[in-house]
């Protein structure tokens, strides 16, 4: 999947090998728009927004794939035209493939109470492990943030290191790495093909999950600071929870300011933890999964194009 200014574009390659695509226009409320130009107040939004595009995208995809692993390959379904979605249109034009802006809404809300019911469990595990393991080994607050910091570090580790041993998931982090390194090349001003693409790095940059790692260093410093102190094991889960989109806010600017310094040769190590976090969320793609997300940049750069001229 590829986000542009105007339009989002998933590709996926069905089972008879032809590249079909999911277009989204990417239409935000006008007081959306004024929150994402807010510092601290802009990752969050973000976040949110992306969390509930993302789900619509991946379900297209999943949908995709379970429909070709149980078709007896002669089904004509994936013969199906590019399938978008227009908020201008109908509510019964809107419907396009079997999907229908009920079930869009349903998607995205599932999406984002999924993110923001996982991100409750890693904050909320480590802080209850540490005081259940660590409750009288340190004096001091920052000690027992530390090592709450280092378990949240080790579930993280340990969690994506085992999904991304079955088969599904690793050929989505495969994909994963086939995105990274198309805008990689393009930054780059190669010609996209296959093999120009293939030279690049899985790892980038501007990746989400060098989001993840920020979240725990951020979610460290934070909760060290002394206004945030505890007496109980409650309190200090309280604090977490609500504290939780100040995290993710700093976070997000801290990624931004990663990303802006990487070309200066000491500072460029700062964004290093979210680069090494990438080595378990991506994997090195085949060459026939660089021709599908070749594909789908491709669409969205000519979809952004004609939106533009419109």
């Amino acid at each position: 999947m590829f986000a542009g200014k105007h339009v989002n574009v998933t590709a996926v390659r069905r089972k008879n090998d032809e590249i079909v695509f999911y277009e989204v226009p990417s239409i935000s409320k006008p007081w959306v728009q004024r929150l994402k130009k807010i510092p601290l107040l802009r990752g969050v939004v973000g976040i949110i927004e992306s969390s509930a595009k993302g789900s619509q995208h991946l379900n297209f995809s999943m949908e995709a794939y379970a429909e070709d692993e149980t078709s007896d390959g002669k089904d004509d379904k994936a013969d199906a035209q590019t399938q978008t979605i227009d908020a201008s249109e109908s509510k019964e034009e809107k419907k396009s493939g079997g999907w229908s802006i009920s079930m869009l809404v349903g998607v995205a809300v599932a999406g984002v109470l999924s993110f923001i019911f996982g991100k409750l469990i890693f904050t909320v595990t480590p802080a209850l492990l540490e005081e259940l393991l660590f409750s009288g080994v340190f004096e001091s607050k920052v000690g027992h943030n530390l090592v709450e910091g280092l378990i949240k570090i080790i579930l993280l580790l340990a969690y994506l290191y085992f999904i991304s041993m079955t088969p599904l998931i690793k050929r989505l982090f495969q994909y994963h790495g086939a995105e990274h390194k198309v805008i990689s090349a393009y930054e780059a001003g190669e010609d996209l093909t296959i093999r120009n693409v293939q030279k690049y790095s899985r790892l980038h940059y501007r990746c989400g999950s060098s989001f993840i790692v920020f979240t725990v260093i951020v979610g460290v410093v934070v909760y060290s600071l002394p206004i945030f102190t505890w007496d109980s094991i409650w309190e200090r889960v309280y604090i977490r929870i609500l504290l939780l989109p100040v995290v993710l806010g700093i976070s997000y600017e801290v990624l931004k300011w990663t990303n802006a310094l990487r070309d200066i040769p000491v500072l460029r190590y700062l964004g290093y933890p979210g680069l090494w976090l990438q080595l378990l969320t991506t994997k090195e793609p085949k060459d026939e999964q660089v021709a599908v997300s070749i594909a789908s940049f491709n669409r969205m750069r000519e979809l952004e194009q004609q939106m533009t001229k419109a």
